[in-house]
């Protein structure tokens, strides 16, 4: 099945990103107005379920970005009558998407990710590995969830 013959939204508040087999429906709901956003959800569960899909509610979550000091209350999601679970921060690609658009989780999960792995560096580093295995294995089992060729581009 081609994934770019997945339907697509004709509403410019809402956005349909597709990487592999992950879709992601993006909203903008404006005075309260989420008739769009809940629209375009419902065509992509018709899409799927034309195209012999099913969604995975249980790994199907939504995520309200609101910045006003009074929240507008919204209607729960559902797809094919389940519930969606409404969560603060989810993984995106690879990096984790906070409500208030910080980077605090991300960047505590990567550090998180990098410290255990720095824990198998230490116990090559105690059996007596050669510094330059030790090297090649911290380049690329902890510099690069770090990203540090990113960061520091001036060494490549």
């Amino acid at each position: 099945m081609h994934i770019h013959k997945l339907c697509t939204s004709n509403d410019p508040a809402v956005k349909l990103l597709k990487f592999a087999d992950d879709t992601t429906v993006i909203g903008l709901i404006q005075d309260g107005d989420e008739s769009a956003y809940r629209q375009e959800v419902d065509k992509l569960v018709l899409w799927c379920s034309q195209h012999n899909l099913q969604l995975n509610t249980l790994k199907t979550v939504e995520m309200i970005v609101d910045f006003k000091k009074h929240p507008s209350l919204l209607h729960p999601l559902t797809i094919s009558h389940s519930p969606v679970s409404n969560v603060d921060s989810f993984k995106f690609l690879g990096s984790i998407i906070s409500q208030d658009l910080k980077w605090e989780s991300n960047i505590n999960a990567i550090l998180k990710k990098a410290q255990q792995r720095m824990y198998f560096l230490r116990q090559l580093r105690k059996h007596g590995l050669p510094q330059e295995l030790l090297v090649t294995f911290y380049t690329a089992v902890v510099e690069s969830i770090l990203c540090c060729l990113v960061w520091s581009s001036h060494k490549t």
